[in-house]
């Protein structure tokens, strides 16, 4: 099902909002159509990862792995065809599709995002990872040894 409107032309501020509408939906589809072909994410550690395909493939195993994951945007700023927001990512680790509360967490983060003809060319995620360290370390220790679907 399509969440997002397209008009015949949004701002960029419009753009990455309808990209986070669509995350925090779990629509790949609406995702796929707002990243451009050479779509670029760049994740907290720097790593780039190119191509709208390769990046709709991991957003769905990282859906399964952070299934109630959800950003919150505080703010927004925009110069040009930059958009930086600000505000808080949340979700639950799991291996197996159970949401314990254990392994849940929230985390001040930030996104810089460059938009071109309604499109995302870069999502960068800025994160402190250090953050979410011990929850996952956690989870691993109490499901190494399972047999856990992947």
């Amino acid at each position: 099902m399509r969440i997002i409107e397209r008009r015949i032309k949004m701002d960029p501020i419009e753009t990455a909002l309808a990209f986070v509408k669509a995350i925090n939906a779990k629509n790949i589809d609406d995702m796929y159509e707002l990243m451009t072909a050479d779509h670029t994410f760049v994740d907290a550690d720097g790593a780039e990862h190119c191509g709208n395909d390769r990046m709709c493939s991991g957003w769905k195993d990282y859906f399964s792995f952070v299934p109630d994951f959800h950003i919150d945007v505080a703010e927004t700023f925009v110069r040009d065809n930059i958009v930086m927001m600000n505000g808080k990512a949340s979700g639950t680790f799991t291996r197996d599709g159970t949401l314990n509360p254990e392994y849940s967490w929230t985390v001040p983060a930030a996104w810089r995002v460059v938009v071109d003809d309604d499109r995302i060319v870069v999502w960068q995620l800025y994160v402190n990872p250090e953050l979410m360290r011990p929850i996952l370390e956690r989870l691993d220790e109490a499901t190494s040894g399972k047999d856990v679907e992947s």
